[in-house]
């Protein structure tokens, strides 16, 4: 089994956790790491700065298109980031605990 991981940002803590709880519980992913940060970006010609949450979504290969469909769904942006990260190695012990958490 070959691990995935998904990246979002979202504007605030309660919709990211709304999803990241229907997520998890469906287990599309295993966990969902959620952070404030600050985000400076440009956005119909202005440059914002805004406070956003960054969700870091783990999951499988298996999964990965099925989350994000789900994350394309719900997202409140009109164009959310969905953007995945290549994992090429991970420690055994945290995969099979992925794999057994989204089977």
């Amino acid at each position: 089994m070959v691990p995935a991981v998904i990246i979002s940002t979202y504007p605030d803590k309660k919709s990211i956790a709304k999803i990241a709880n229907k997520i998890v519980s469906s287990r599309l992913a295993a966990c969902v790491n959620i952070t404030k940060i600050s985000s400076v970006y440009s956005w119909k010609g202005k440059i914002e700065n805004t406070d956003e949450f960054l969700a870091i979504f783990k999951t499988t290969q298996k999964n990965k298109s099925k989350l994000k469909k789900i994350i394309q769904e719900t997202h409140p942006y009109e164009v959310p980031e969905i953007a995945e990260i290549d994992v090429t190695n991970i420690n055994k012990p945290y995969m099979a605990w992925l794999v057994q958490s989204t089977s």
